[in-house]
């Protein structure tokens, strides 16, 4: 069983930064493109970003690009998501999720695409 586990997430006031860790319990996570969503209250969980297998490509979603970036260390089974400029908008719980890819490694935003979630972790930026 494929289980998905973030940690990281907490109260920052705006202009702060975080760093989320997604763990995976995956024998090899290199067979999985990874994605990074949130859902705040009220709304529909949305894409923020993805890296591909072996973190050689990466796509964002406009609202977090040059302020989040994520990354991968596939012998430490994690990837990470860094997240700068913090505004208050960012508030939402963030989840990372694995995309069991066979021979593709493109980055989906469509969360169906996803076979596996982690449980979320709380972000919350004061004003």
């Amino acid at each position: 069983q494929v289980q998905l586990v973030e940690s990281g997430g907490g109260l920052v006031e705006a202009g702060g930064s975080l760093r989320l860790s997604c763990a995976a319990s995956i024998r090899t996570l290199s067979r999985y493109c990874m994605g990074w969503f949130r859902q705040a209250p009220g709304k529909e969980r949305e894409f923020v970003g993805g890296i591909s297998r072996f973190g050689t490509n990466t796509r964002y979603t406009d609202f977090v690009k040059d302020r989040f970036t994520i990354s991968r260390d596939n012998a430490k089974n994690t990837v990470y998501l860094q997240m700068n400029v913090l505004k208050p908008e960012d508030t939402a719980v963030y989840y990372c999720a694995a995309d069991s890819v066979l021979l593709s490694d493109v980055v989906t935003p469509n969360p169906r695409e996803y076979d596996y979630w982690g449980q979320g972790t709380q972000v919350t930026v004061s004003s």
